[in-house]
């Protein structure tokens, strides 16, 4: 099993890391719901509340050097039409490490008297860190062959700069985002290197709508759907289904598009507290070589004062 593994994680490496440039793509999350805030800088202040959201991500679990995702974000509003956010992720994935660091800012006005429509930016910098000796070590050792020899890019510093809009009702919301225009190359540090762009930001374009049901005074049903758009990669859709029982248990399930199934829970442990896990399970063949993909989530919540409840919305 572990030479499967080895082969796996060596052939996705080396459609990352070649002499060519590559499509990169950023991470994302099944629980993507509850924080769109990684992906959509208006949705900044949009609860209302000072919400600060954490989820990790652990990707193809048993196949060594599977990606593994670390997000916080926080989020308030400030006045009535303001909104500030950052947003924080930390991506592993064989020989490289990736850290986003952005701050986001949204305005929203009303556009009718039940929707309103923010529109948010968002800037900061992201670091790149790809180091072939990891490819050295332990399971990874090759006494024959090293295909990363060439491959070192130390922490190197790109700027990134987004945009999104979000409309969004008591029941509804749909959203447009490109979370960074900037595409930025990276290049092989090695001395002896002498090759082109070795990696190469591409613009992600996302879009996600939802609309919420009360199928009875205990149940509300949301389905939502997310879509992912990114040059030289195939296009990406997420359609969930989750139910809200009683303002304190989550159920949910998804689907992925020729990717992965995944079951969604998540417990309202207090006003200010939620906690969510999801596991999905590949539904092509590289599901021979892992046990599936695990997200564990935490949201808190602070109110400003007594009048500042949390948001009745199940988004």
């Amino acid at each position: 099993m572990k030479n499967f593994n080895i082969a796996i994680l060596v052939l996705f490496a080396l459609g990352l890391f070649t002499t060519n440039s590559y499509a990169q793509q950023d991470a994302q999350y099944t629980q993507y719901m509850y924080n769109p805030m990684s992906i959509n800088p208006a949705y900044a202040g949009s609860r209302d509340v000072l919400s600060l959201v954490g989820i990790y991500r652990s990707q193809w679990v048993g196949l060594d050097g599977a990606p593994r995702t670390l997000n916080f974000s926080g989020h308030t509003p400030v006045g009535e039409k303001v909104g500030l956010g950052l947003n924080i992720t930390r991506d592993e994935i064989f020989i490289a490490n990736e850290t986003y660091i952005n701050a986001a800012f949204s305005y929203t006005v009303d556009v009718s008297s039940g929707g309103k429509l923010a529109f948010g930016i968002q800037g900061g910098a992201h670091l790149l860190d790809v180091d072939s000796r990891r490819a050295n070590t332990g399971a990874f050792q090759n006494e024959n062959q090293d295909p990363f020899a060439n491959i070192f890019i130390d922490n190197k510093f790109s700027p990134q700069i987004g945009v999104g809009t979000y409309y969004y009702t008591d029941k509804f919301y749909m959203g447009l985002s490109v979370p960074n225009f900037i595409e930025t190359e990276h290049f092989d540090d090695s001395e002896n290197s002498n090759s082109s762009a070795t990696a190469k930001e591409k613009i992600n374009i996302y879009g996600l709508i939802g609309y919420v049901f009360d199928l009875n005074e205990d149940v509300k049903f949301k389905p939502a759907g997310l879509v992912k758009v990114v040059e030289g990669a195939p296009l990406q859709l997420d359609l969930s289904a989750n139910f809200l029982i009683k303002e304190k248990v989550t159920l949910g399930a998804a689907y992925r598009w020729s990717a992965a199934l995944s079951g969604m829970v998540g417990f309202q442990l207090s006003d200010q507290l939620m906690i969510g896990f999801a596991y999905d399970r590949e539904t092509t063949e590289l599901q021979q070589y892992n046990d599936g993909s695990y997200e564990i989530l935490l949201r808190y919540e602070l109110f400003n004062n007594k009048k500042r409840l949390l948001s009745p919305r199940f988004f």
